[in-house]
């Protein structure tokens, strides 16, 4: 059969020797490489790509993943003087992986100029080495992601810089504030910007004259003013201003700087706002008394500020254990290396599922698990029986528990005295039974009588276990 004869609907099941030969052929019809477009091999897709028979509309999705093949398609200029705008005609994913290729000839960038998805035109505009007078034409696009993005450019022109500078959209004034190469006169004018977003970008920058920190000092934005109380080479009148700042966003802002005084800290202790006592609790100086005294703080997000830490001290891990919230004992409870006197709070924690992850904890020590052992929770009891650890007699106790789901989790724990598998073999439950009949260290003879078992899982299960 040939290339011709092929019915186009079946094409995609086509075995990968025959559809790499269709779509080879010269003789291959638009109806079959249309087909042949959807083949699940890649190969035979990127054969499509490259033929010349292959429809303009079948190009303009297989370019997203086969850019080269259709850059270097024969037919590619015929059918480029049928349809001026063929490009036009691409979906975005397709023109963005054609503008991805090092090489690109210049009618490609010049259909992405003209694209009317604005995804297309943005990444070209952020294209290394596009053309000076491209990139003048993209400034002055009616979509502002594509002048932000030309404002975003690495080298620009000065003029650039100084138009978008005045742009219309925030955003692109946003991009020009933290370029390089900015002007002196062009920063001052942003430093007094209409947008907060866009005085912010300026007060980050790292080589900010000392008369701009002092225009955006007197701003009126407290999002503007707490970027600038993170700097840590302001003058010191500007730091100890914003730290008595009304705004307790900008008194938080002003302990995030690396070196803070003294007194500083003294008052953002006992400052109102809770979000100023968190930002305290982060800071990487807080002495262990002071984060001990934060850990009792009266407001949550302080209390969760303190959790954050990797560093913290006995007597703050103790005062959290016993903190309202349950996910932060929870928390405590599966944290690594806790101090005794920390484990003996949580030990006796009204809430069960705090217990329930104590029991499993591999320091625990026997002591601990023979407590929990006698829980009210049949959670909490069963969560023993799960321990590597929890000694022969905690074993035996769970194996007598008056709850089924205990004993069967005791049944199956490999350090269950041998004893007890007689008693528990008889056991009237049917899933402690299974667990029995599971492990591979029954003696034959209870082997036998759990052959015999009334219930045929039970008996299936001693077929089954190693």
């Amino acid at each position: 059969m040939t290339s011709s004869e092929l019915d186009p609907r079946t094409l995609t099941i086509l075995g990968v020797e025959e559809a790499l030969e269709a779509a080879a052929s010269p003789r291959a019809t638009a109806d079959t490489l249309s087909g042949l477009s959807a083949h699940p091999d890649a190969r035979v897709r990127a054969l499509v790509a490259r033929h010349p028979n292959t429809p303009v509309e079948v190009l303009g999705p297989l370019a997203a993943d086969y850019p080269r093949e259709v850059l270097a398609n024969a037919g590619l200029p015929l059918m480029r003087l049928a349809r001026p705008n063929l490009l036009g005609a691409f979906p975005a994913d397709a023109m963005v992986a054609l503008l991805g290729l090092p090489e690109v000839p210049d009618w490609v960038l010049d259909s992405a100029m003209r694209h009317e998805d604005y995804t297309v035109r943005t990444v070209l505009a952020a294209r290394p080495g596009l053309p000076d007078e491209r990139v003048r034409a993209l400034a002055q696009d009616a979509g502002w992601q594509i002048r932000e993005a030309v404002a975003r450019r690495a080298v620009l022109p000065g003029a650039l810089v100084r138009q978008l500078a005045t742009d219309d959209d925030y955003d692109v004034r946003k991009a020009v504030a933290i370029r390089d190469d900015l002007p002196g006169d062009v920063l001052r004018a942003l430093v007094v910007d209409g947008h907060g977003l866009v005085r912010s970008g300026v007060a980050r920058r790292l080589d900010l004259p000392l008369d701009c920190m002092i225009t955006l000092a007197a701003d009126g934005d407290p999002d503007v003013l707490a970027t600038l109380a993170r700097r840590v080479d302001l003058p010191a009148g500007v730091r100890s201003w914003l730290a008595i700042h009304e705004a307790p966003l900008v008194r938080a802002a002003a302990l995030q700087a690396w070196t803070v005084p003294p007194a500083w800290l003294q008052r953002a202790e006992h400052d109102a706002d809770p979000d100023v006592r968190a930002a305290l609790a982060r800071r990487p100086d807080a002495s262990p008394a002071l984060l001990a005294r934060l850990a009792a703080d009266e407001s949550e997000a302080v209390r969760r500020a303190v959790l954050e830490r990797p560093d913290l001290p006995e007597e703050a891990v103790l005062i959290l254990a016993r903190a309202p919230e349950q996910d932060i004992r929870l928390h405590v409870a599966s944290a690594e290396g806790l101090a005794p006197a920390v484990l003996e709070v949580l030990l006796s924690d009204e809430d069960t599922t705090v217990r329930t992850v104590l029991a499993v904890r591999p320091d625990l020590g026997e002591a601990r698990l023979g407590v929990l052992a006698g829980d009210p929770s049949a959670e909490v009891r069963r969560a023993v029986a799960y321990a590597t650890d929890p000694g022969p007699a905690t074993l035996t106790r769970l194996a007598r528990d008056a709850n089924a789901g205990v004993r069967r989790a005791a049944a199956r724990h490999p350090g269950l005295p041998a004893g007890l598998l007689t008693a528990l073999a008889s056991d009237p439950d049917d899933g402690v039974r299974l667990a029995v009949a599971g492990r591979g260290d029954l003696p034959p003879g209870l082997q036998e009588q759990l052959r015999w078992d009334a219930d045929a899982s039970v008996r299936a299960e001693v077929g089954a276990a190693p």
